[in-house]
């Protein structure tokens, strides 16, 4: 995959002025969290580049490695030159650094509001992800139980979500964002709940 021009700017094939400008995405295409800065981008209109780093390699890119240092790890958001990293935390950038310039928001206006979205978000990466990879990667009873454990946290965001078309309710937003990249895996619950349900 060649890099789009404003990624090539990040990998050192513009100046520094191109760079300044710039929005790279550093990411493996079927990463979900790395789908949300790319979703969030999208639905405010911001242009940005693609920089591929294949997670299916041990080693990560130098790139990766100068970027986030302390993680080494995708997602990251590079914006005038500086990572941002951390799936979440790019998120609440995007929304802050862009949502006024197109009117539409991802987190809601209301503290109290965008402090239950960021709770819920925080749920899904450390309850729901969680319990989904024991789920896909056990056996037997084990299974069973994180079977039990994900319908319980599934029907919770339901609860949360309620009649509503979206979580923050008219409009797409955070915890949407958040969530639909994990809509992907929905097909493979079902195909390894045959039997269990």
């Amino acid at each position: 995959m060649h890099p789009t021009p404003a990624a090539a700017a990040v990998t050192g094939e513009h100046d520094d002025d191109e760079l300044a400008a710039c929005v790279v995405v550093v990411d493996f295409w079927a990463n979900r969290f790395g789908m949300r800065a790319r979703i969030a981008l999208h639905v405010l209109q911001v242009g940005f580049g693609f920089v591929e780093e294949d997670l299916r390699i041990r080693e990560r890119s130098d790139l990766v490695l100068r970027m986030n240092p302390v993680h080494r790890s995708v997602p990251i958001l590079i914006h005038r030159g500086r990572p941002i990293c951390g799936s979440i935390n790019i998120l609440q950038y995007i929304d802050e650094v862009w949502a006024k310039r197109v009117g539409t928001r991802l987190l809601p206006p209301d503290p109290l509001k965008r402090a239950s979205a960021r709770f819920w978000a925080d749920f899904v990466d450390h309850e729901v992800f969680s319990t989904q990879t024991r789920f896909l990667k056990s056996k037997g009873e084990e299974k069973e139980m994180a079977k039990a454990e994900l319908l319980d946290q599934l029907r919770r965001l339901e609860g949360v979500l309620g009649d509503r078309s979206f979580f923050s309710g008219d409009e797409f937003g955070f915890l949407d964002i958040v969530l639909i990249p994990f809509s992907s895996m929905f097909h493979g619950y079902k195909q390894h709940m045959v039997g269990l349900i």
